[in-house]
This record gives structure tokens, C-alpha cells and sequence, in this order.
């Protein structure tokens, strides 16, 4: 898809845009609060010095959606750390820009400063929006509470921050060192993009307080587990895809991806779904479902070959955009009919199936299906959608059934 095309469909709402060169190395990332309107100012208008270079080189652009700039400033530098991008390399030299500073104490103390000596503390960045960071930092504090005053002196009397619960009040010690520095710890955790690693000792202090019937305690990790989540939504997203694309050797980021399944009891009310997910995100309100109209005898692959007709040649025919991967519920059988489909409506889409006994990956040229590890996030991404689509499938099959039972 051409780079105009893409714009057009990206959606105005916050995120992270990821610019990349013919080759598919990263060239910039960026965070934006509308993407639509943020990667559309590049090609719109006459850049100078670095940005022009930067534009130049450009041919492909991925994107993930978040829910709010402060998630997408989070994800935006999470990325940098991790990928390393050409043209965002240049900013580490800058002293103009804003980092977020926690100090090296025995009850470290975390703000936002623009610091001339780096070597007294930790240094997080640099952010180049210092209003979004400043909410970003707010949300983090909700879920590890810290202490951000900028006086070394102790202190005997409480500030607003404590009875507020957004800080555990070291100066007049409200908590011991230990447990303050586990909250200092996990806030270098989200700052390094080290989120899965922040889950799993989470996850396994959660269970470890179940197992001993601590289950107050236990619900209070579970929160943090959640609201972590809620911060960092889209990180985990974005792994997923990457690594599905790196799995299936995808020449693209399976940023839309479409699933079908078939639900059916012999002969009568055969149903298909198609269920969508973007970004790795059910698109529920673009989920669709079809009655099986011309095929009366049992046979799945005919079935199938219906819905993939039907759906794509409406879509082609509408000029709406198709999907980057179509996931098909089954083995070498399922897929084959629904390349065949495609290949007469001349769509080249990438088609694979998901097949339930051993969790095979099959591929239309392939005669041997991909098989993956169990923790491989790409395959764990595949059987949502699949379950998806098959829970889509048989709800409609039911509506169906009782609807010929009371006939």
C-alpha cells in the first residue's frame, strides 16, 4: 500500500507512528494525538535539515493505536530505548529537553528536570513533550506512590502528596526502605520498557499470596497488575505483532487481521464469521456474519470458499481497506479453498490457518505446517482471534437453531 493510502486510513486518535526505510529498518519514532493528522504534517508541508532527509527515506509506516498521549509518550519512549531508530538517536545529545530524574538515595525521590550533570542520578529520556509527561508521570504515581520533593532535609510533618496516597511518606517514616524501593524499582521497569518482566514478578508475588490464603493482599498486586496494564496498553500489542510478522516471515506488520470460522450441525443452519481485530484489539462493531446460502451439501471447504467470496469481493468492490492477514480456522484443506477464492478475485492478501488438534500454522505453497512454541506470543495472539471467531460463529449457529425450532 502506498504511504498516501496508509494516511488515509490512519485513525484520528492518539498512538505511535513508526517510520521505516525500503529495507524495513526503523527509521523514527514518534507519538501524536491524532496520528491522521500527525504523519499527514510530514508529506504536507516543505521540511528542512533532518526531517527532509528523514522523509526522503521513508517508504513503509506502522502504527499502534493507544488510549490517551500520556500512554502513546510512554510507548514512544519505550520504543526508542528498544529499537534504537536512526533519527531519534540525535535528541540523547540534547540538554534542552526534559528528563524524568530519580535520585540515588536511600529513599530515592522522582520529578521532572533538565539536568547539566548526568551522573548524579538516574535519567529517564529525553521527552520532548513536557506536558504529556508531566500527566504520564501522574499516572504512574497513582500506581507506585513516590516521593518528589525537591529538599534533601527530612521532614517530621506530612505534605498534601501523603494524604493524597501519592506518596508513602518517607520523611516521617510511613515506610520502611525496602518496601519503598520496590515501588522505585518497578517505575524504572515502565520507564525502561520492561513491562512482561514487571507482570511476571507481579504475577508470581499475586500467586504466591493466594497460595497462603493472603487474599487481600493478593487483590491489591492484582490492581497494581491491572493498572499496569491500563498505562502501558499497547506495548504488549505491539510485541505480539512483531513477532507473529517475524514468525510467518510477513512482509508487513498484520496490523488488521481478519479471522473465519464455520459453525455448523450437518445440513442445516451452517453459519461463517468473520471477526476482526486491529492493532491486536477486537473491532467488534466490524465484526460480520453470514448465513450459508449456496452450499447444501456438508462440506467445509465450499463453505468457507462462500464467506471468503462474499467478503472480499464486497470489500474489493466497495474500495474499503482489506486486511494485511485473513486467519482461517483450520489445516491444509481450509486454507487451499480459500486461496483458491482469493486468487479468482486477484487479491493478494496473506492467508494462513490455525489448526485446533496440535495448534498448527499451515500456508497455502506450504506442505508442512509451522509449528511454534507454546509461549510464543504470535501463535497466543492466532488462537484469540480463532477462539474469537469461533465464538462468533456458533453464537449466530444457535440464533439459527432456535429460530427453526420454533418454526
Amino acid at each position: 500500500m502506498a504511504i498516501k493510502e496508509k494516511i488515509k486510513n490512519l485513525p484520528d486518535a492518539p498512538g505511535v507512528y513508526i517510520m521505516k526505510s525500503a529495507k524495513g529498518s526503523i527509521l523514527y519514532v514518534g507519538k501524536a494525538t491524532s496520528l491522521k493528522k500527525r504523519v499527514a504534517s510530514y508529506f504536507n508541508s516543505k521540511l528542512l535539515g533532518k526531517n527532509r532527509m528523514l522523509i526522503e527515506k521513508v517508504k513503509d509506516i506502522d502504527y499502534l493505536r493507544c488510549e490517551s498521549p500520556q500512554q502513546a509518550l510512554i510507548l514512544e519512549a519505550a520504543l526508542i530505548k528498544e529499537k534504537k531508530p536512526k533519527y531519534n538517536i540525535s535528541l540523547k545529545d540534547s540538554k534542552s529537553y526534559p528528563y524524568i530524574e530519580i535520585t540515588k538515595e536511600k529513599y530515592p525521590r522522582v520529578f521532572i528536570s533538565r539536568p547539566k550533570n548526568k551522573k548524579n542520578s538516574y535519567y529517564f529520556g529525553p521527552y520532548t513533550d513536557t506536558g504529556s509527561l508531566k500527566k504520564a508521570l501522574k499516572l504512574i504515581r497513582k500506581i507506585f506512590p513516590f516521593c518528589s520533593c525537591h529538599s534533601k532535609k527530612k521532614k517530621k510533618s506530612l505534605c498534601l502528596y501523603y494524604y493524597l496516597g501519592l506518596c508513602p511518606g518517607p520523611c516521617a517514616q510511613k515506610i520502611t526502605a525496602v518496601s519503598y524501593n520496590e515501588n522505585i524499582k518497578a517505575i524504572k521497569k515502565i520507564l525502561k520498557g520492561k513491562r512482561p518482566e514487571l507482570i511476571s514478578v507481579y504475577k508470581k508475588k499475586m500467586e504466591k499470596l493466594s497460595s497462603l490464603e493472603r487474599f487481600e493482599r493478593a487483590s491489591k498486586i492484582r490492581d497494581k497488575i491491572y493498572a499496569i496494564e491500563n498505562i502501558y496498553k499497547g506495548k504488549p500489542r505491539l510485541h505480539e505483532l512483531l513477532v507473529l510478522k517475524r514468525s510467518l516471515g510477513l512482509t508487513r506488520l498484520p496490523l488488521l487481521i481478519e479471522a473465519i470460522d464455520i459453525s455448523a450441525l450437518g445440513k442445516n443452519d451452517a453459519t461463517g464469521s468473520v471477526v476482526v481485530f486491529r492493532d491486536a484489539t477486537a473491532d467488534k462493531s466490524s465484526y460480520r456474519r453470514f448465513l450459508i446460502k449456496d452450499v447444501e451439501s456438508i462440506d467445509d471447504y465450499k463453505r468457507i470458499q462462500e464467506v471468503v467470496l462474499r467478503r472480499y469481493s464486497r470489500l474489493r468492490r466497495e474500495k474499503k481497506q482489506l486486511p494485511d492477514l485473513i486467519l482461517i480456522d483450520g489445516g491444509k484443506g481450509q486454507v487451499t479453498a480459500g486461496e483458491e477464492v482469493l486468487n479468482g478475485l486477484g487479491l493478494n492478501i496473506s492467508l494462513i490457518g490455525l489448526a485446533k488438534r496440535n495448534e498448527e500454522v499451515w500456508l497455502p505453497d506450504k506442505n508442512k505446517p509451522k509449528v511454534f512454541n507454546k509461549d510464543n506470543p504470535g501463535l497466543q495472539l492466532l488462537q484469540r482471534i480463532r477462539d474469537e471467531a469461533h465464538r462468533f460463529a456458533h453464537a449466530y449457529h444457535l440464533i439459527r437453531r432456535k429460530k427453526r425450532y420454533k418454526k
